[in-house]
């Protein structure tokens, strides 16, 4: 995979060095057994590039091909790789017995000189050292090491504390997101405009001119439209934005467009590249997600600050970067003290589509979330994402950020918010229900949810008649906003239940989560109770009837209405 992206736009460094640690790391498996090539390195063939075998055994030679290899990258801006082939002297570790399974190999080893005595051996026969000087020098360093070894351990157990306390205590800091109405419509401008003759396709013209056209503080936007705000205003005030993804410049669901093609020539036209002096870069990327998410997480721990956001075309599609979230996103800043603000854009939601197009696994980002190291969000308007996004790229706490992002509500006819939210107001970890601010006291059952299964519960034929209801969001996951939801109980003085709706499975989605974390805020008086598919093997059902079919009854069950 990292192979692959050597050449691609979005994704050159201007040559790799690769290195192949050869030293059967498989410590009981042949090589034989673990590859269908000869040479560990032959995958490389097909791209084309130069490939240095050397053995490790030989110090000067090692050398020499670590200054080929610069050498080539230097002159042909291009990837190069070395297959450093050695040997594993106590098998998997110091306490392990590698002759149980290659018994003949270790003969051989233990027979062999280290490296070190072989390059000692050379310099003593080139006069260069003495024997003596060679095991003083060894000596040395051993004592170095020894040293260290000490002072570690006279330390003890004694544990640094991050410079931001502990996970109790975390405060989100005070982000200034709304965005001046002026501005807003400048930028929307700006963010639609085209060279003098581009000729856009027409029914993609006719959708950019709807955004254009009466654009103002009466103006009701959806999702794409709002996050393209987002990204002009932070390239405005001088953040740089870079998003990858599967179909992201023009969108999975068609909603985003950010390249524009001239329908006759086809040349692109990026608009938001031409607003301010910071860096806008849109990219599709690759369909492996292994090797990209781990270039973009590189990149946003070296890069100048900025916003870079990584989007899956279904949220399904992360499971294969699996290893990157929990090796680096999740865990960098605990492990090395590396810092990151990458943002995952993963479509989410059950629609009908079947299991491999429906889950995120929003369980297993929270499952990580510990110590303060992640954001995940599951906004439900598009005024929230604009809020969300911006709070990320310039709030001085650096963080990963997860969001959960729609697929049926990119284009829904509730899910739009008034330009005046993006001018006015903020990202809101839990928003209350709209209609239920003149009657408090009427309500006696709260339904808690997230993301897209709210407009599912309010758009039910019946809600209407469910004057008793109040459905209000969890819009911010973790950090868990358990002031906000306090604050959110107590302004109903007459709750008889609590219930967390979700869609997902019971064993998956926020519910073990969010549901102890509740108990901790919610009155012991007042039940808790939830509303989930039954534990599943599988994300969804498999055929669009059965789904139909359980999201009824998961819409009428949290609402306290009767199944007729």
């Amino acid at each position: 995979e990292t192979l692959n992206l050597a050449r691609l736009e979005g994704y050159t460094t201007g040559g790799t060095l690769h290195v192949i640690a050869n030293n059967q790391v498989g410590f009981t498996t042949e090589p034989s057994e673990s590859r269908s090539t000869r040479y560990s390195s032959d995958v490389a063939k097909g791209y084309d590039i130069p490939i240095i075998h050397v053995n490790a055994d030989d110090p000067e030679a090692c050398l020499s091909a670590v200054s080929l290899a610069m050498a080539f990258r230097a002159r042909f801006k291009d990837d190069i790789l070395i297959d450093l082939i050695g040997y594993r002297r106590h098998g998997h570790n110091e306490g392990d017995e590698p002759a149980y399974t290659q018994p003949k190999q270790y003969q051989i080893i233990d027979a062999h000189p280290t490296v070190r005595s072989l390059w000692a051996k050379h310099l003593q026969e080139m006069d260069v050292v003495s024997a003596e000087e060679a095991e003083k020098m060894k000596d040395d360093v051993a004592d170095v090491l020894r040293t260290v070894q000490d002072e570690l351990r006279a330390d003890g157990e004694e544990v640094e504390q991050n410079d931001e306390g502990v996970e109790d205590a975390v405060v989100p800091p005070l982000t200034q997101t709304c965005v001046p109405l002026d501005d807003l419509v400048r930028l929307n401008e700006a963010a639609l405009s085209r060279p003098e003759g581009f000729k856009t396709h027409p029914k993609l013209h006719r959708q950019l001119q709807r955004r254009l056209e009466g654009f103002g503080r009466d103006s009701i936007l959806e999702w794409a439209h709002a996050e393209t705000l987002a990204f002009a205003s932070l390239l405005k005030d001088g953040v740089p934005v870079r998003l990858s993804g599967q179909d992201s410049e023009r969108g999975t669901f068609s909603q985003r467009h950010l390249v524009l093609h001239d329908v006759e020539d086809g040349k692109e036209h990026v608009p938001l590249a031409h607003i301010g002096t910071a860096r806008f870069e849109v990219y599709n990327s690759p369909l492996t997600e292994t090797a990209v998410l781990g270039f973009e997480y590189g990149y946003d721990v070296g890069a100048d600050p900025g916003l870079v956001l990584w989007e899956a075309q279904f949220g399904d599609f992360v499971n294969v970067a699996q290893v990157i979230i929990d090796q680096f996103i999740a865990s960098g800043r605990a492990k090395w003290g590396q810092h990151t603000r990458l943002t995952l854009l993963l479509p989410h939601g059950h629609e009908g589509q079947g299991p491999e197009h429906t889950s995120a696994r929003l369980e297993r980002f929270l499952q990580l979330a510990a110590e303060d190291n992640l954001r995940v969000a599951y906004a439900t308007t598009p005024a929230q994402y604009f809020h969300l996004l911006r709070r990320q790229a310039l709030s001085p706490k650096v963080r990963p950020l997860v969001v959960m992002t729609p697929k049926s509500l990119l284009r829904h006819p509730r899910a739009t918010s008034p330009l005046t939210e993006l001018a006015e107001g903020e990202f809101f970890p839990v928003l209350d229900d709209p209609d239920a601010n003149n009657r408090k006291e009427e309500i006696f059952r709260l339904v808690l949810c997230t993301g897209k299964v709210y407009y599912d519960l309010e758009m039910h034929p019946k809600r209407a008649q469910q004057t008793h209801v109040a459905v209000a969001r969890v819009e911010e996951l973790y950090p868990f906003p358990a002031e906000a939801l306090e604050e959110l109980v107590e302004s109903f003085p007459n709750l008889r239940e609590i219930a967390w709706v979700q869609e997902e499975p019971t064993n998956q989605g926020a519910l073990s989560f969010i549901g102890p974390r509740l108990r901790g805020v919610v009155p012991r008086k007042i039940p808790l109770r939830h509303v989930a598919r039954p534990d599943r093997a599988s994300p969804a059902e498999g055929k669009n009837k059965d789904h139909v079919t359980e999201q009824k009854r998961i819409v009428e069950e949290g609402l306290g209405i009767r199944s007729e």
